[in-house]
């Protein structure tokens, strides 16, 4: 290996020779003639230092683990410096206790519906009292919208809702203002969780925004209007209530939207715009405690997370910008019963809190919000370092940028494949190879590894990182940094033979440049304002290396040239690791949620082994410049062979109901009563039971033994002449969840069960059948449209009258109410098919109707309470009763 007399694949680029141990801890070795021509007994003019494997091995997870503890510890700093005064955080937390004293608080309950509102607007009130003296006046207003719309969200569908709630609170000159700032919030919860950090700690923080801001000395030079929207859980639906029919709505010019994906910590601005980049501008001068990144936005925007927010209404139905913040830490317990006000540091209102009323503040003050048409068009290129600084720059600057740093690379290795010795394109064809032997590893790591994933997989022990996520790490990280290391020794010692372990070195950083530039320059082309990232991971590494190359010349890999090197990629190092952090954070709890179709152990172990390429890549240059990579590489095996064997064992469960640190499984229990009538109308069958469903990959595998009665032989099966197979979906998710169980039960007989019937039926002249409805149930039903085949809706009485998102060949519609509402009435038009399907079901179309009871009497039975009780502490299982009826006609 550190013989010059074999044949080089590579042409020397300069008298060099190899270093043998020394004093530092490189090491010192006098190879040959050390590539040089002349008299063999001239003495080298230099000897170059070879790094030592401990040393080496000592640097880099130093330097890992120090940007990585650098990290975490920014992200437990919430608050940094002493706080202003101007927001009271325990004032806040009081409202945040109170508003989840109540408990869950579905739309339609007494808890969302009186309680909450009642508490809100008694503080709303007693605000306006006390400040009723000021320069500026405070307006609330209880709106109960009725409306409908249709979202590509979940595969897309329709919805309706009826007098729900809005307490909306403007806050403005007493001589009034033209133009309006919304700062929104929902005070609604999923069934069986508080939602203190979903959302009711935004709603806690806006009413102490209202009270500092209402408590100002100065006159506002603009409005604001407070939102607190009581039914966003039912997807979206009070926002589109405010901005398609309150008349407040066409003063708004911009928005900020507080929601949740996790349960604390620090909220993050994930998205802005569309395009209006002065609302960055103001947030990064403005926010005490920034913490935002345009990546986080660009992959949100993609559709890969599940999820959605109101900043999506205001976007596509109010035509508005805005910005988009959300707590993201311990997505574990989001939408759980753990959802709980304890669970909130108080230092996290206090960041959330300084924030909000400083960019509230900057807005309303700025002139850009009266007239944001000169300002509205490009996008902004924005992230913050460590949370203690923010940048934030236009686009089009970022690219000019982007391709400034690329120029200057080619540049950079242009002027290398100049030099004298590389003629004839001996250096280019030696980085091509090097770039292919790089890229070829990247490629065999991640499928070594996904094999390890499928491994896992069929042992039965999926999600074991759940509630052990190092053990991830250690297992598929090992993995990949063992699989990178050995091919890349393997080169060094069999291909590129007595090849000079400096030069490789050199070539290698070549590499890992090259590969990341071109990513540069391809993000870039895609007009997407991540490029960012590699920008930072191209230009610090080559000034890095331009400022070291005289050190590397003479001395090699020296400690000296080691350390500084190490130095120069901390800051782009430190802030992918913060990204990568983000990713984790956020798609670690997702499998949790994501359903019984999606593998996890493929997901995360693709994340993990990604990571691990993109952090090794400028780590590729030491894999040359150590003399024996042996015990690197013994050290990696080992800890493989031991966490993938404790990984069998079962060692590592994957839930946790750990009070402190709760993982638990998410299961959905309805107590359902189905009926299906035939096409004369008669029941056909009827039947009850507890319909469950798993959120998760590992389905019931780990509750049978707790239930023994829950097992495969109660599986069902998709029964495709019905709509949505027969079960009663609250949402359109059954392409994510296509494992569920069903336990014969009792029938159920909720106080109000649902009254549905056929209105009218009449044959238009243009050859269509209107069929019109009556329904009358509880405050969430769920409709489903099966057009039989050849059968298809023209038309119908939601959305905007076409009827959108067919989703295999079914409709469904989303239906809630709040108090009082009347009779659901709906019709639409089918065209009929021209001759009956002999293998299909009878008629034209399958309608069908189910009901949700999530609070009250109602959402409980006997049947539902002992199945509960049975589950085991490390389980959340949500629970409610529902209905399902199916009509022909």
């Amino acid at each position: 290996m550190e013989s010059d007399t074999t044949v080089r694949r590579i042409k020397p680029y300069g008298t060099q020779s190899y270093a043998t141990p020394d004093d530092d801890g490189s090491s010192r070795h006098r190879c040959g003639d050390n590539g040089y021509s002349g008299d063999p007994k001239r003495k080298p003019e230099v000897s170059l230092y070879l790094l030592r494997e401990g040393l080496a091995t000592s640097l880099v997870c130093v330097f890992v683990l120090a940007l990585w503890g650098l990290v975490h510890l920014s992200l437990r700093q919430l608050v940094i410096g002493k706080p202003s005064g101007e927001f009271n955080a325990v004032r806040a937390r009081v409202h945040l206790e109170q508003i989840t004293r109540v408990g869950p608080r579905p739309v339609g309950s007494q808890e969302n519906e009186v309680l909450t509102v009642g508490y809100l607007l008694e503080q709303i009130e007693k605000i306006r009292v006390e400040t009723a003296a000021g320069p500026n006046k405070l307006t609330a207003d209880v709106q109960r919208p009725t409306g409908t719309f249709s979202i590509d969200f979940l595969g897309g569908f329709t919805s309706f809702y009826d007098r729900v709630t809005n307490i909306a609170v403007r806050l403005e000159p007493k001589g009034g203002a033209k133009h309006l700032m919304l700062a929104n919030c929902h005070f609604d919860t999923v069934a069986n969780s508080p939602g203190a950090s979903d959302d009711a700690v935004s709603c806690a923080v806006m009413l102490e925004v209202l009270h500092s801001l209402a408590n100002d000395s100065t006159p506002l030079q603009h409005g604001v209007v407070f939102l607190f929207n009581g039914a966003e859980e039912n997807i979206l639906q009070a926002s589109h209530g405010f901005i398609t029919q309150h008349p407040w709505a066409k003063q708004v010019r911009a928005f900020i939207n507080l929601e949740a994906a996790g349960v604390g910590g620090k909220e993050v601005v994930f998205q802005t715009g569309p395009e209006n980049p002065w609302l960055v501008q103001a947030y990064v001068q403005a926010a005490k405690h920034p913490f935002a990144s345009v990546v986080g936005q660009e992959v949100f925007q993609s559709g890969i997370i599940p999820s959605d927010t109101d900043f999506r209404i205001y976007r596509d139905f109010g035509n508005i910008p805005g910005i988009d913040l959300a707590f993201i830490e311990n997505g574990f317990i989001y939408h759980t019963k753990y959802d709980t006000a304890d669970r909130i540091l108080t230092d996290s209102i206090q960041r959330a809190g300084d924030n909000i009323l400083a960019v509230l503040k900057y807005l309303v003050t700025s002139e850009r919000l009266a007239d944001s048409s000169e300002y509205r068009h490009g996008n902004m290129v924005f992230f913050d370092l460590l949370g203690f600084v923010a940048v934030a720059y236009p686009a089009r600057v970022g690219t000019i940028l982007n391709y400034i740093v690329a120029t200057a690379t080619f540049v950079y290795l242009a002027k290398k494949a100049s030099l004298p010795g590389n003629g004839g394109g001996r250096y280019v064809r030696d980085l091509a190879c090097a770039t292919g032997v790089t890229v070829l590893c990247w490629v065999v790591t991640l499928l070594l590894v996904l094999i390890v994933a499928l491994l896992v997989t069929l042992l039965g022990r999926s999600m074991f990182w759940y509630n052990h996520f190092y053990a991830s790490i250690c297992l598929y990280g090992a993995a990949a940094t063992g699989k990178i290391i050995l091919i890349h020794t393997l080169a060094k010692n069999l291909y590129y033979g007595g090849v000079r372990l400096v030069e490789l070195g050199d070539l290698y950083f070549d590499v890992s440049l090259l590969l990341w530039c071109c990513s540069l320059v391809w993000l870039t082309q895609q007009g997407l304002c991540s490029a960012y990232v590699p920008m930072l991971m191209v230009a610090f590494p080559l000034v890095t290396r331009l400022l070291l190359a005289r050190e590397f010349k003479h001395r090699g890999a020296s400690l000296k040239y080691s350390v500084l090197y190490l130095l120069g990629l901390a800051l782009p190092y430190v802030h992918f690791m913060f990204l990568i952090w983000v990713v984790f954070e956020i798609f670690t709890p997702i499998m949790g949620r994501s359903g019984t179709e999606i593998p996890p152990e493929v997901v995360l172990a693709s994340l993990v082994t990604l990571a691990t390429i993109f952090l090794s890549s400028f780590f590729l240059h030491f894999i040359y410049l150590v003399r024996s990579t042996k015990w690197i590489l013994t050290g990696l095996g080992s800890v493989f062979i031991i966490l993938f064997l404790l990984v069998s064992c079962g060692v590592f469960f994957p839930f946790s109901g750990s009070p402190d640190s709760p993982r638990p499984k998410r299961v959905f229990l309805q107590h359902t009563t189905r009926t299906f009538h035939n096409l004369q109308g008669q029941v056909e069958s009827r039947d009850s039971g507890l319909w469950i469903n798993s959120f998760d990959f590992t389905g019931i595998q780990h509750i049978t033994p707790y239930i023994p009665e829950i097992n495969d032989s109660v599986r069902t099966h998709c029964r495709e002449d019905r709509p949505f197979c027969g079960y009663p979906w609250f949402l359109p998710v059954k392409f994510l969840s296509k494992k569920n169980w069903y336990l014969p039960a009792p029938e159920v007989s909720p106080s109000s069960p649902v009254a549905f019937s056929l209105v009218s039926k009449e044959e238009t002249s243009w050859g269509t059948v209107k069929m019109t409805f009556n329904v009358k149930g509880p405050s969430h039903m769920s409709l489903y449209l099966m057009p039989h085949r050849g059968a298809s809706l023209s038309t119908w009485s939601f959305g905007d009258g076409t009827p959108q998102f067919d989703l295999s060949g079914e409709y469904f519609i989303f239906y809630s109410h709040g108090l009082d509402a009347p009779t659901w009435t709906f019709w639409f038009e089918i065209q009929p098919p021209r001759e009956p399907d002999p293998s299909g079901p009878e008629g034209m179309i399958s309608v069908a109707i189910s009901s949700h009871y999530f609070f009250g009497d109602d959402q409980r039975t006997a049947q539902l309470e002992e199945m509960i009780h049975k589950f085991p502490t490390w389980a959340f299982p949500s629970f409610w009763v529902s209905t399902y009826d199916m009509y022909r006609y």
